[in-house]
């Protein structure tokens, strides 16, 4: 983690995993009682005591119970509480939030702002290494709150352009796939907001390249993101930014108009 904020979340974490223990240890309660007590494997509450993991709301309830802690271990709880976004993408969601214009380029999963409950769930929870149910949920609703800003006023200007794998890779479920299209295709209705796909056929080599987002601010500022499976990048400008502005234009105009991409998508959506 290298954030100042990720720092302190781990000191965190491992102050609280040293108080489990501590408590732990002064009350005679073996490790593997606790882990029993519990419900998790020995290692991976001696990973939480260490604050190699952070400690769950469970395992402080459960070792504040057996400890006669009397609530001190449980309080702990409100300082762990999971970051809502992943550490590579929390500085794109500031700007995000601050964005007047949003271009947006996804060859293989729907984008954020555009996923259903269910299917953001599927995606978040599937992730390698796992996340706990607590750091799932939160962010879930992460993903979710940010989609507040397709209805904000002033509205801000929404361009997607989804490559066709996007629409045919299974998440969760193929039922899940098609309530994701169906929510596609309502919420393409919306005046501000345009939905392309780009089918595998018109696809350039340039759309294989990975997804790419490009922002404007009310102060006109312009920056692109650009992320990837464990590192994420914003640029604010300077070639990068030309570059990406260059491929996002080149993916669009090869990607369907708003009327076929809906006809493609009820066409999906039916193969289903």
């Amino acid at each position: 983690m290298a954030s100042a904020e990720s720092q302190q979340a781990q000191q965190n974490w491992r102050y609280c995993g040293g108080q489990v223990r501590l408590w732990r240890e002064e009350a005679g309660v073996g490790r593997q009682a606790l882990a029993d007590e519990a419900g998790y494997d020995i290692e991976y509450v001696k990973s939480m005591e260490c604050g190699r993991r952070r400690p769950t709301l469970r395992l402080l309830q459960v070792a504040d119970q057996m400890c006669g802690a009397r609530g001190k271990l449980a309080a702990g709880h409100e300082y762990l509480k999971p970051e809502p976004f992943p550490q590579r993408t929390q500085q794109y969601v500031l700007v995000e939030a601050e964005a007047i214009t949003v271009q947006w380029y996804e060859p293989l999963l729907i984008p954020g702002l555009l996923q259903t409950p269910e299917y953001a769930r599927a995606l978040i929870s599937s992730n390698c290494p796992p996340l706990d149910e607590e750091t799932v949920e939160e962010r879930v609703a992460a993903r979710l709150k940010r989609q507040d800003k397709l209805t904000n006023k002033p509205p801000t200007h929404f361009s997607f352009v989804i490559h066709e794998a996007a629409l045919r890779s299974v998440v969760g479920s193929q039922g899940v796939i098609h309530r994701q299209c169906d929510h596609l295709l309502e919420i393409g209705k919306r005046r501000h907001l345009s939905i392309q796909v780009l089918p595998f056929a018109a696809a350039p080599t340039a759309a294989l390249s990975g997804p790419m987002v490009l922002v404007e601010t009310a102060d006109h500022e312009r920056y692109a993101f650009v992320d990837g499976q464990s590192t994420g990048a914003l640029y604010s400008g300077g070639d990068k930014l030309s570059t990406l502005t260059q491929r996002y234009g080149m993916i669009r105009m090869q990607a369907l108009s708003v009327e076929e991409s809906a006809r493609f998508i009820r066409k999906v959506a039916g193969e289903l």
